[in-house]
């Protein structure tokens, strides 16, 4: 089980009430699906998790449903517990605009550390292409699927190219 002390305070409630926005589920699910998009490098505890779900049922976020089946408790977003997540989202997405200008200077200087002078190129690569993400939300909503679609397909190549190249170094290092 991995620390949770970097996780920004209230990052745990709205990645609850935002998947919960899109299905009922259970806390078990909920640290599940956490886990999963995290790809396992965080995995909420039970102990983090259900004492959220009874505090947004509390405030009226959310409520019980059971599955007769199976007799789980599953938790769904009220009409209160939507606007709150909707209110959220336009917190967060003013706050990540006042921080957009910070994420170039991050991605080109802290990920690949100071000394390495032979990243200069791929570090100045990666602030281009985050400039170039912060330039297409700005106009999201003028993007086409077929927009989209070139921008995955390009996406997944460049990624599958860099796993590539980690896989050729891996391969070279010493066991």
């Amino acid at each position: 089980m991995r620390r949770t002390a970097g996780v920004p305070k209230g990052l745990l409630q709205f990645l609850v009430l935002k998947l919960l926005t899109e299905k009922p589920m259970s806390g078990a699910e909920i640290v599940e699906e956490i886990e999963q998009e995290t790809s396992g490098r965080w995995k909420p505890s039970p102990g983090s998790i259900y004492p959220l779900l009874a505090r947004l049922q509390d405030k009226g976020y959310t409520s019980e449903s059971y599955i007769r089946e199976s007799g789980m408790k599953r938790y769904v977003l009220t009409d209160e517990g939507k606007t709150f997540f909707e209110e959220q989202v336009k917190f967060g997405q003013k706050f990540l605009e006042k921080l957009e200008c910070l994420a170039p200077m991050l991605v080109g200087g802290f990920q690949f550390g100071i000394n390495h002078e032979n990243l200069r190129d791929a570090r100045e690569t990666a602030k281009r292409l985050v400039k170039t993400f912060i330039d297409l939300r700005a106009i999201k909503d003028n993007l086409t699927k077929q927009d989209i679609e070139e921008m995955v397909k390009i996406l997944d190549d460049c990624n599958k190219q860099l796993k590539n190249i980690a896989r050729r170094i891996k391969e070279k290092e010493p066991a």
